[in-house]
């Protein structure tokens, strides 16, 4: 579904990717591991068309790269960024509707797409009407995953999901991951993380990327699904 051929990635004149070879399969559940500043964030928002690159992303066979970044998530790309991004004064569903207006779908497209994320995500049905400003932390989180599902239909990339969350909510996160899972085996995730405990037993295959570099580092040699 996504590859990197030879991708060396850069923000600004600082090169931070560098020569990428590897590839995620449909269906896949990818864990990419690595320290802060080891270029986990910076390998997503090249998927999303935020760096500058030389070499080839490819998504579902075709280029990625001469794709202005507004145009990616129309192809089933959704993005879950570590800062959440809410808007405030808008209300829980409101930040959850944004990709669907965003992408001018349709009114039933949309409630169809929205039921989908209520069955995953329950408890944000009941604060749908809540300004998002008032949300906490963890609850931010749940929403942007929300968000992300609406537009991302093939794939959906989550970065330090479980940064700063509480063990009952980071058990409530992985609970809504795994719901995603059994309610569509056929999207693909990339979760990154910095404690590869935290993804062991759900990821299906582990990345570890250091110093913009990647190499396999399986936690799951069965690849066995959640």
């Amino acid at each position: 579904m996504l590859e990197f051929r030879n991708v060396t990635a850069s923000i600004g004149i600082i090169e931070i990717l560098r020569n990428l070879n590897f590839r995620v399969d449909a269906a896949e559940t990818l864990a990419l591991i690595g320290r802060n500043g080891a270029g986990k964030t910076t390998l997503l928002r090249t998927i999303m068309g935020f760096t500058k690159v030389s070499g080839e992303v490819l998504f579902e066979g075709k280029p990625l790269t001469p794709l202005v970044p507004a145009k990616r998530p129309g192809l089933g790309i959704g993005y879950s960024p570590e800062d959440r991004r809410l808007f405030s004064a808008f209300t829980v569903e409101e930040n959850i509707l944004l990709p669907a207006d965003a992408a001018r779908l349709g009114a039933v497209e949309t409630q169809r797409r929205l039921d989908k994320v209520y069955d995953v995500l329950p408890e944000l049905k009941e604060m749908a009407d809540r300004p998002a400003g008032n949300v906490s932390g963890g609850q931010g989180k749940m929403v942007a995953l929300a968000r992300a599902l609406m537009i991302g239909t093939k794939l959906v990339m989550l970065d330090e999901p479980f940064q700063g969350l509480a063990p009952a909510l980071a058990l409530r996160y992985a609970d809504a991951l795994r719901a995603l899972r059994d309610a569509d085996r056929s999207i693909t995730l990339i979760i990154t993380e910095s404690n590869p405990a935290l993804l062991r037993g759900f990821a299906s295959r582990t990345l570890v990327i250091e110093r913009g570099e990647v190499s396999d580092g399986s936690l799951s040699p069965e690849r066995k699904q959640p």
